[in-house]
């Protein structure tokens, strides 16, 4: 394999990345970096963890440094757009630690803290911008951020950016970019609107897939354990004490779901930490810290938050729940096994969750080792309860046994004729609610002496 020096990687560069203990390029970083050093657009297909982020920052930032000028104020030379605010982050921190021997100026914007500094930063002109759609949208609309002199866009992890929603905010921050640039449209996945949108964006672009669409990395093992419900938590406890997990990952559906796993978590004296959407900025970002610093050993997480985890030695990734999108999965174990180290990823299946799990399986083309730890008995019912064979085997259904109440003594039937079980309250009588036997009465009272009954 060829080094980094032989894709044309200047030298500049390549200093930054001794600095950082890069020797051997992946395979993405292989194949896209020449293509885009010819200024080509590109089409990349790779997971997580395969090494994209310094497959396009290398490029960028040596197209910068060759044709250095000044970026006018409020402008920006490359525009990176990123689905949450972790990625975003990580991808700045990137640029920066790539780019520390070519004077770059590289800022982040994203929701969640407060404008002033990143208007600041914008009005001085950058060389790269790294953003999320909301908070670039923000910008523009308060006209302190203009696109026409963007030379660069990046659109990373677009398949999540469906997800999330962003689709129609990407295309009005396309709209106010410069027919002539270049572009990079990097996707794990390639679901049919993202397909519809990189045809959109790119022009005659390089094709770059390192790995099959939807597919997991290989040097994950995976396997799930069937689990009643209730039993999830003692389960999850069980796996996290064991000395083999030395950094490991938690996934949550829910954010009220990841901050009851992570207090679950802390009263069994697992040390953890909590990520979701509620969580502010600076509450993400310092639990994120603390997991990287080995401070914390278990982050439990939404899927949305750990977009942005890039983190070495995750050695598990435990699925707590599983997700309703079967490319998450992809997405959520390709947070271990990362720069060519090994990887475990476990699911705790519960019997409501069996579809997701087939749906996982056929969506990535493989069969999931399992093993069953649900109790027998109610394991028992479930499957039976789901067979319809089982439930025909039984014979039909059996109407229920009414059981009649016991009456003290028969009562007459009212006018309506319907035994009075109760007592009528009482009611002052008017002429709409006399009864029909006292107007008879009184009719009676009022014949002649000698009338015949």
């Amino acid at each position: 394999m060829t080094d980094f020096a032989g894709l044309g990687v200047a030298e500049t560069i390549l200093r930054a990345l001794r600095d950082e203990g890069y020797t051997n390029p992946t395979p993405i970083q292989a194949r896209a970096i020449p293509t885009l050093l010819e200024g080509r657009d590109l089409l990349g297909i790779a997971q997580t963890g395969t090494g994209k982020t310094c497959a396009f920052a290398v490029p960028i930032i040596q197209r910068l440094v060759a044709n250095h000028r000044r970026a006018a104020p409020g402008t920006t030379r490359a525009l990176i757009l990123a689905p949450t605010r972790e990625l975003a982050v990580q991808i700045g921190d990137s640029f920066r630690a790539y780019g520390r021997h070519a004077r770059i100026n590289v800022a982040v914007v994203v929701g969640g803290v407060g404008m002033g500094p990143q208007i600041q930063a914008i009005s001085r002109g950058l060389d790269v911008l790294v953003a999320t759609p909301g908070r670039l949208l923000d910008h523009m609309e308060s006209r302190g951020l203009r696109l026409d002199a963007t030379e660069v866009v990046v659109l990373d992890e677009a398949d999540h950016m469906l997800d999330l929603g962003f689709i129609v905010p990407i295309r009005r921050i396309v709209s106010k970019l410069p027919r002539a640039r270049q572009t990079l449209f990097f996707s794990a996945t390639m679901p049919q609107e993202i397909a519809k949108l990189a045809g959109e964006m790119l022009h005659n672009p390089a094709r770059v897939e390192v790995t099959p669409v939807a597919t997991t990395a290989e040097r994950i093992a995976q396997r799930a354990y069937l689990v009643d419900a209730k039993s999830k938590r003692d389960l999850l406890v069980g796996l996290l004490t064991d000395s083999a997990v030395k950094r490991a990952l938690v996934f949550t559906r829910t954010k009220r779901g990841a901050d009851r796993v992570a207090k679950i978590l802390d009263e069994t004296g697992v040390p953890s930490g909590a990520i979701h959407g509620n969580k502010s900025q600076g509450h993400r970002q310092r639990t994120l810290g603390d997991f990287k610093a080995g401070k914390t050993r278990v982050l439990v997480a939404t899927d949305i938050a750990a977009r942005g985890i890039d983190v070495d030695g995750v050695t598990h990734v435990i699925n707590f729940e599983l997700p309703e999108v079967p490319e998450t999965y992809v997405h959520r174990i390709g947070r271990t096994a990362r720069a060519g180290a090994d990887g475990i990823a476990i699911s705790l299946c519960d019997n409501a969750e069996r579809h997701l799990l087939r749906a996982i399986e056929k969506t990535t083309r493989q069969q999931i080792p399992t093993e069953d730890r649900r109790d027998p008995n109610a394991r028992n019912e479930t499957e039976q309860a789901a067979d319809p064979a089982a439930r025909n085997r039984r014979g039909p259904a059996q109407p229920r046994r009414q059981h009649a109440r016991p009456q003290a003594k028969t009562q007459r039937p009212n006018a309506e004729g319907r035994a009075a079980h109760r007592p009528a309250a009482a009611r002052t009588e008017t002429p709409a609610n006399k009864p029909q036997g006292a107007k008879n009465r009184r009719r009676r009272s009022r014949k002649p002496s000698g009338a015949q009954a």
